[in-house]
């Protein structure tokens, strides 16, 4: 009886493991946060890309960068994600676009202008927008969708 016991742990174990392990981590974004986003490149190359939800270039965009990212492991990109939408949505997204473990954000509280103007003073708040920082953290923006041959060039 106690071996069927252990065994019916385990399998439950193993199982409530899986199911926590996949699921999509989703760390809150707001005012102040650029100053650290931008330290987690330590002296590499890094891209960072705003993206919504509603943004139909985005929706098309994300399993491109999902793609990119499992073809080589050494690029670093952070993704932000900018609409007031469910968690529920932006973790769908992800999941579809193959971009549950990336390193992802959600904007806290609203986009507004003093956000935008903390990233960027010239950016207006369209999406997408990616912003690549090279080693010695000279910023490059491309706004709208990305061609990711230069992208992966970049890198």
């Amino acid at each position: 009886m106690k071996k069927k016991t252990l065994i019916i742990f385990a399998t439950l174990w193993a199982i409530a493991t899986f199911s926590f392990a996949d699921e999509v981590v989703i760390k809150p974004y707001q005012k102040g946060d650029w100053t650290s986003i931008l330290k987690l490149a330590n002296g590499k190359p890094m891209a960072v890309h705003f993206w919504g939800v509603t943004c139909a270039p985005c929706v098309k965009e994300m399993p491109q960068w999902g793609k990119l990212i499992a073809s080589d492991k050494t690029v670093k990109v952070i993704f932000i994600q900018v609409d007031d939408v469910s968690p529920e949505m932006i973790r769908q997204m992800l999941e579809r676009a193959s971009l549950s473990k990336a390193n992802n954000y959600s904007i806290v509280g609203g986009f507004d202008e003093r956000l935008r103007y903390e990233i960027d003073p010239k950016w207006r708040g369209e999406t997408p927008i990616t912003i690549l920082i090279n080693a010695s953290g000279k910023k490059e923006t491309i706004v709208g969708s990305v061609n990711f041959k230069t992208v992966r060039a970049w890198f």
